[in-house]
């Protein structure tokens, strides 16, 4: 391939897949509920990574020498544990993940170290070569979470998608998922039996999303009910 800058032409060698390094991440989302969480540090990116953690309602821990006045202020509010010193061996015991945001490399190999043993699951704040999963930039509706990943390429081309994705995907899409929860919800108790195609078929997002967000709740059921049912009476 040639690559023309300022005038000027290189060529540029595609890369080859089959010597090609790059991790091929499996995408999962892990309940994480009741579940102990360790954080080793206890600055920015650890803040970060605490209230994100408490959004999925597990038990966190943080582990630094120092922390940021909001991260004592979590703890003073019984939302986390803390232990203010350096990481020891041991720390991770009975932990289902941890993650490692300190800026000494050599604390943070260590935690992988132990992780690896113990079979914790572990993060390392910008080293995803040494993690077992990456955090991927994302944004909730209500049940409705969508996440993009860059597998640690370009963090910020991974921010900027989903910048540009919450322009399209508004608080009403919690809404819309809430009522074809109830749908499903309702079918199942009256014992109908719908396949994953024909609620694929049936949902058609812009007559729906026009009655959610007229607020017309029992006339989008209604549509979307009519909807489920032709498309099982075509199959």
């Amino acid at each position: 391939m040639i690559l023309g800058v300022e005038g000027k032409f290189y060529k540029v060698h595609p890369m080859n897949k089959k010597n090609s390094k790059a991790v091929v991440y499996y995408p999962i989302f892990i309940k994480i509920k009741g579940k102990r969480c360790i954080v080793l540090g206890g600055g920015d990116v650890a803040l970060r990574k605490v209230k994100m953690l408490l959004e999925c309602e597990a038990v966190v821990t943080v582990i630094s020498p120092e922390f940021r006045r909001e991260i004592s202020r979590l703890s003073k509010e019984k939302e986390i544990h803390l232990i203010q010193r350096e990481y020891k061996a041991g720390d991770l015991k009975d932990a289902m993940i941890a993650i490692a945001c300190t800026d000494v490399k050599k604390v943070n190999r260590k935690v992988v170290d132990e992780a690896k043993k113990a079979g914790v699951l572990v993060n390392v704040a910008d080293d995803p070569e040494s993690s077992d999963f990456i955090i991927p930039s994302f944004f909730r509706r209500g049940n409705l979470t969508v996440a993009v990943s860059t597998a640690g390429v370009s963090p910020a081309l991974a921010r900027k998608i989903r910048t540009k994705l919450e322009k399209d995907f508004g608080e009403e899409y919690a809404s819309l998922l809430s009522l074809i929860g109830e749908v499903r919800s309702t079918m199942k108790r009256k014992g109908y039996i719908v396949d994953r195609e024909t609620w694929q078929e049936a949902l058609d997002l812009g007559p729906l999303m026009r009655l959610v967000k007229a607020g017309q709740w029992e006339k989008a059921k209604t549509f979307l009910v009519n909807q489920l049912k032709v498309y099982q009476d075509e199959r």
